[in-house]
């Protein structure tokens, strides 16, 4: 009976033992495929940077190009300038030659006007004879027919050298414009290439970051194996010292039974209460499990982030969160959903100051990032009993509470579960 009573108790163990190692191996096959994820994100990261880098390429050789062909427009805008000034200089010159025609054709005006008509009549009949009166007359009207031709040829050749003019100052002006759009077009590219750079440089400290976190990941799940490994062996040591003094206690009653049956009877009875004896499972109407739907919220705020899968806006990556963020004033009370014992009250790198609760059968709830506790490890807690502060310790959005709840080591969404 004895033996038997050992065997059950041996299975007993080694079943909940198993179970509690299967669900470690689930726990951290979850953090394997997270880093997993994480190493995915990385790749994503990098080959925006080669992206990046290439289109950063492109626009360094589109600037180059563009100033390139600046020179070269600046060069003909001053070989231009450079006909407009020669060509003004020619007009000056020949706008002298004018004015001193002028000033002789107005000498000859002012001598006519003086002398009057009877001048001219003197002239022409100062001559010898008709025929020298008739050359005389000849050689006034050619002077004054080459005068007026001169003048003719003098406004025509002005004119030509003035829209000459206004058509190479069309061309500067063109040739200005055409370079400030240039300069124009300089200046954006240029703001675009400090632009992709700061993108590049962003691209690369989230790599950074990325890769930190991977690593800080790698050591968390190093770190939570060996915790998980701790509390195995402690979890082992407290069931079989319970399980000692259930036996122990099992066997000192049944004695008592039997001296009472010995003594009153004067014979022994066999007693099998303690072969028979079980602890009954906790029914899912009692207890945590009995509260989904029930629990309030373990702190005041708005939800940020919530249970499961998450895609990454940028690199088309999916992370995956084991509990909700909730979005709270920094010191605001949080407060523990359900009765149970404090297990965990400390830093956690990665989670800043954490507090874990048992609330038996297999449930636990964490809460994180906060700024102090307000319990120890070994405290027993009531429903929304105050067991820590909200604070911004290693979260990288500011003051929030981290929020999980666990069964059997395994990470549950918690919105069914609160209201």
């Amino acid at each position: 009976m004895r033996i038997k009573l050992f065997i059950v108790l041996v299975l007993s163990c080694v079943l909940a033992v198993a179970a509690f190692g299967a669900d470690v191996k689930k726990q951290l096959q979850g953090i394997k495929t997270e880093i997993s994820q994480k190493k995915v994100l990385i790749k994503k990261t990098s080959q925006v940077e080669n992206r990046v880098s290439s289109e950063l390429t492109r626009i360094n050789t589109s600037l180059r190009e563009k100033e390139t062909s600046l020179s070269a427009l600046s060069r003909d805008l001053k070989s231009v300038e450079g006909r407009i000034g020669k060509t003004q200089q020619a007009i000056e010159s020949a706008q002298k030659e004018a004015d001193a025609r002028k000033a002789m054709i107005q000498k000859r005006l002012v001598a006519a006007y003086k002398a009057g008509d009877t001048g001219t009549v003197r002239f022409l009949f100062s001559s010898q004879s008709l025929p020298q009166m008739q050359e005389n007359l000849r050689y006034m009207k050619a002077v004054v027919d080459n005068d007026r031709k001169l003048v003719a040829a003098y406004n025509e050749q002005v004119e030509v050298l003035r829209s000459l003019k206004r058509s190479m100052e069309g061309d500067a002006r063109r040739k200005a414009g055409l370079k400030g759009s240039i300069e124009q077009t300089k200046r954006q590219i240029e703001q675009e290439k400090i632009n992709k750079t700061n993108y590049l440089v962003k691209v690369r400290e989230e790599k950074k970051a990325y890769q930190s976190s991977l690593a800080e990941l790698e050591a968390n799940s190093r770190r939570l194996h060996a915790i998980v490994q701790r509390l195995e062996a402690e979890s082992r040591k407290r069931y079989t010292a319970k399980r000692r003094d259930q036996i122990a206690a099992a066997k000192k009653a049944q004695a008592k039974t039997r001296n009472k049956a010995q003594a009153k009877a004067g014979k022994q009875t066999p007693d099998t209460s303690v072969e028979t004896a079980e602890i009954q499972p906790m029914k899912a109407s009692s207890g945590f499990a009995s509260q989904k739907g029930r629990l309030a919220m373990p702190a005041r705020g708005r939800i940020i982030d919530t249970y499961g899968r998450h895609k990454h806006p940028e690199f088309n990556s999916f992370t995956f969160s084991n509990g909700i963020s909730i979005s709270a004033p920094s010191g605001s009370d949080v407060r523990t959903v359900y009765d149970g014992t404090v297990v965990f009250a400390d830093y956690f790198k990665g989670y800043g100051n954490m507090v874990i609760v048992d609330h038996g059968g297999g449930f636990l709830s964490v809460y994180a990032h906060n700024s102090r506790v307000a319990k120890r490890a070994g405290a027993s807690v009531s429903r929304n009993e105050v067991v820590a502060s909200v604070g911004d310790v290693d979260s990288t959005r500011g003051p929030m509470l981290y929020f999980e709840i666990r069964y059997q080591g395994r990470a549950i969404d918690p919105s069914p579960w609160v209201r």
